[in-house]
């Protein structure tokens, strides 16, 4: 049951991924490589009411701060993500996620015909555009679109 507005407990040390787009907990756990066997302590809570963006998810990372690159993955997926660095139960750094105007090595590209998909030693490249539905990329290369399922597409 839900007590004084908390789903779960605060943490000491670690991360809080809010604003999560609602039904992309489970993509970011993908994205920092946490699944079954983790160690590490982590609270999912999904669906929950937000007055910014409706409903959205929350994950909760004990004893871990993230990476730039695992953040800029994240921000493909869940534009209106914030990132909060917890230190001693305390937020000790807090920011949203940024788009970039253009992402490279981080997304392959769906052609399977792309160059950047080959065995020639280039590296994937994209435009991003943000959309009312979420983001869009477009390979510099062969133009194609990536707008749906892009936790399938990272490197």
């Amino acid at each position: 049951m839900k007590k004084n507005g908390l789903y779960v407990r605060p943490i000491q040390n670690g991360t809080v991924i809010d604003h999560i787009t609602a039904g992309q907990a489970l993509s970011v756990l993908r994205i920092l490589g946490i699944n079954r066997t983790t160690e590490e302590v982590v609270s999912v809570v999904m669906n929950v009411t937000s007055k910014a963006i409706g409903t959205k998810d929350i994950v909760k990372i004990e004893g871990r701060e993230l990476k730039p690159s695992e953040v800029d993955k994240i921000a493909l997926i869940a534009p209106s993500a914030s990132i909060n660095i917890i230190r001693k139960y305390n937020v000790a750094g807090k920011h949203k996620v940024d788009i970039p105007d253009e992402i490279e090595g981080v997304v392959r590209c769906a052609n399977p015909n792309c160059i950047s998909n080959t065995i020639e030693p280039v590296v994937s490249r994209f435009t991003t555009e943000k959309q009312k539905t979420g983001i869009q990329l477009r390979c510099i290369y062969c133009e194609r679109i990536i707008s749906e399922n892009i936790v399938e597409h990272l490197l």
